[in-house]
């Protein structure tokens, strides 16, 4: 298998990214068409972390995807931490009417939070829909503190994704505010995704294709955690995001608006037709890889080989683990 590494600048720095680094591989369908994965796990991931978003490349490069029921997928647009100019101007040139806002960003303020969802709000009028993503910064008390705060300032929140770390914080903040609890890391980074259900610690399951192993692998966890499901990206390019997509438009209900749209975060992208929304909505479709962008955006050599050395990692482990 040829990795394809690529390293394409942001237009904000992101989970302290100002440039995003992954890999490509290319597979034949059962027709023998061209088809394409992304793995792209981030740098500091160890390889067993790596391993299942190897799966959901490996899938995709298969062209293993199940067929749609729907053939749009209604996305929002994503505000990193930035001030509330910024975040007004990525709001209405997102062309969403949902947007998911970072919150509780280290050296920031509620103040910060507050300003930034109240030009969000502005942004989009009264009729669009908010959530905020703290990332489980907040310990128990601080979220039961602050959410009615941000609540008021965004106009109302959908829902506010892991407040805190852990999934008992989690179940114990959603027995104490209003505002509805997602889980993202709780079930993509835990042993157990289940617990989420178990202890009723939230109200939304925000699943990402990459972490939890493929389309296939997600749509068993959708329908054993009885929840409804976000999908949501991992900061990919439009061949990852592809992978969600084929996720989103394979679940038989899809009650909110799904958080693929980051290919906006990217100056640019290593496909012909990028995934970008039209009216806050992304089509159903496998993008064109464009080689020449994709070497156009190649690493350099030094990063090519860590990669193959990192996926040469990953497949030993997954030898370990069958022997």
């Amino acid at each position: 298998m040829t990795l394809h590494v690529w390293q394409v600048p942001l237009r904000t720095r992101f989970r302290g990214l100002t440039v995003r680094e992954g890999a490509l591989i290319r597979g034949t369908d059962d027709d023998g068409r061209a088809c394409w994965g992304e793995w792209s796990p981030f740098v500091e991931y160890e390889p067993g972390v790596a391993e299942p978003w190897l799966r959901c490349a490996e899938e995709a490069a298969a062209g293993r995807w199940p067929a749609p029921v729907r053939d749009g997928v209604p996305v929002n647009v994503t505000v990193p931490a930035v001030g509330p100019e910024q975040a007004h101007a990525i709001v209405s040139a997102g062309g969403c009417r949902t947007a998911k806002v970072k919150v509780a960003e280290p050296g920031q303020s509620l103040a910060d939070d507050q300003a930034r969802l109240e030009a969000v709000r502005d942004a989009l009028g009264p009729g669009g829909g908010v959530r905020i993503d703290a990332n489980g910064a907040w310990s128990a008390d601080e979220a039961v503190a602050r959410l009615p705060v941000l609540d008021r300032a965004a106009g109302g929140l959908e829902y506010a994704e892991q407040p805190c770390a852990s999934v008992e914080e989690l179940a114990a903040v959603r027995r104490r505010v209003f505002v509805p609890i997602a889980a993202d890391e709780s079930i993509r980074r835990a042993a157990d995704p289940y617990r989420v259900r178990d202890l009723e610690a939230a109200d939304v399951a925000v699943l990402k294709v990459q972490p939890l192993g493929g389309v296939e692998a997600c749509l068993r966890i959708a329908d054993d955690i009885g929840l409804p499901v976000v999908v949501s990206s991992a900061l990919e390019s439009s061949v990852g995001i592809a992978a969600g997509v084929a996720l989103a438009a394979a679940l038989p209900s899809l009650p909110y608006a799904c958080g693929l749209a980051t290919v906006q975060l990217f100056t640019a992208d290593v496909c012909t037709d990028p995934l970008l929304p039209i009216d806050g909505v992304l089509p159903v479709r496998r993008p064109v890889v464009d080689e020449a962008a994709l070497a156009g955006w190649a690493a350099p050599p030094g990063r090519a080989a860590w990669w193959a050395d990192r996926l040469a990692a990953v497949r030993a482990l997954g030898q370990d683990h069958r022997s």
